[in-house]
């Protein structure tokens, strides 16, 4: 982990989270008994090769705890320090995440993004910042308020993480160093409000690409994260970088060029979180693998990909002008580095 210093966390984050964090998901043996190491290798180094700066090392994925701190010294090792990772506590229980968040910092990771069990009722918004507190002082990792609304917390208030609380959070927990931002949909006035009263102080980030021009343009945001950038292959870091060098059209044709995913992903994530409030990773598995990734099997229970789902999504990424494989879909689940 970096050498923050005495609550330094932030001041880090300010300097150093720079450019877009990808998620990168595990890929198991054939016989789904471990790990693939060879093909969890070759999509770090994809990473690195597309321009992202770091990746989320994805926990929800069917791998066991052991397996998951295998993953880790993977993913750290095979980043080599070019990529930033980011460890993923989204672990049924508190106990389980904080045990992470240790292995995690010990193995060299830079940051943590605070997750909620799905067995997590709060009554009070008292009950989450002491939850986020006690994960996010846990480890000398800096962290990161993930905001939004999966977690069921819109009981509390209407936008499903109270601007008010991330403040609270903000003034009280030295460690907490971004906040990742997806509050008060539909509409991207909650999400302003948290860039308008809180970017001076912290790294805050909207995750959600299509919404990168608005962010960028108007508060400057530096760091992306964390979200199914490989979707894009790399032309989100590519149309990014010509926003920040002000060549604003030139990016815009970029995004435009790009709406067919994002029009595709509106239809199949969208029904895939409706009634689970679960990121549907085997999609966005399959989306990588269209652009070079590794693809291969993930452990159940989890949401099945069928063929409609994946005919949206190539058609898509191709009528959006990227290279797009041609083997067969079949060939998805059985990955480029079988083993």
């Amino acid at each position: 982990m970096p050498d923050y210093g005495a609550d330094g966390a932030r001041e880090w984050a300010l300097e150093n989270l720079r450019g877009h964090c990808g998620c990168l998901l595990p890929t198991f043996t054939a016989d789904l008994r471990g790990l693939n190491e060879q093909a969890i290798r070759a999509d770090v180094a994809l990473e690195k090769k597309l321009g992202m700066t770091g990746v989320l090392i994805v926990s929800e994925c069917g791998t066991t705890f052991e397996e998951l701190k295998q993953l880790t010294d993977i993913v750290v090792d095979e980043a080599n320090g070019e990529l930033q990772t980011i460890a993923h506590a989204s672990l049924a229980t508190l106990a389980d995440n904080i045990e992470l968040a240790r292995y995690s910092a010990a193995a060299g990771v830079d940051g943590l993004l605070v997750s909620y069990p799905l067995t997590f009722y709060p009554t009070s918004e008292n009950e989450v910042f002491e939850y986020t507190r006690t994960l996010a002082e846990s480890s000398g990792l800096g962290a990161i308020v993930f905001a939004m609304f999966l977690w069921n917390f819109r009981r509390l208030h209407p936008s499903d993480f109270s601007p008010d609380l991330i403040g609270r959070l903000i003034d009280e927990v030295p460690s907490i160093m971004a906040v990742k931002t997806e509050i008060g949909t539909p509409g991207v006035a909650g999400i302003a409000q948290i860039f308008e009263r809180y970017r001076e102080r912290l790294v805050v980030t909207d995750p959600i690409e299509a919404n990168a021009p608005v962010w960028q343009r108007n508060y400057g945001m530096q760091w992306m994260g964390t979200s199914n950038y490989e979707a894009m292959a790399g032309e989100v870091p590519r149309y990014y970088g010509l926003l920040e060098a002000g060549r604003y059209e030139e990016a815009m044709e970029i995004y435009w060029r790009l709406h067919p995913i994002r029009q595709a992903d509106a239809e199949v994530i969208g029904e895939a979180i409706r009634g689970t409030n679960l990121v549907h990773r085997l999609v966005w598995k399959y989306q990588g693998w269209l652009h070079g990734f590794n693809g291969g099997p993930i452990r159940s229970p989890h949401h099945r990909i069928n063929d409609r789902q994946m005919a949206t999504l190539r058609a898509a990424a191709v009528a959006s002008g990227l290279p797009v494989t041609e083997d067969p879909d079949e060939a998805f689940l059985v990955g480029r580095n079988p083993a």
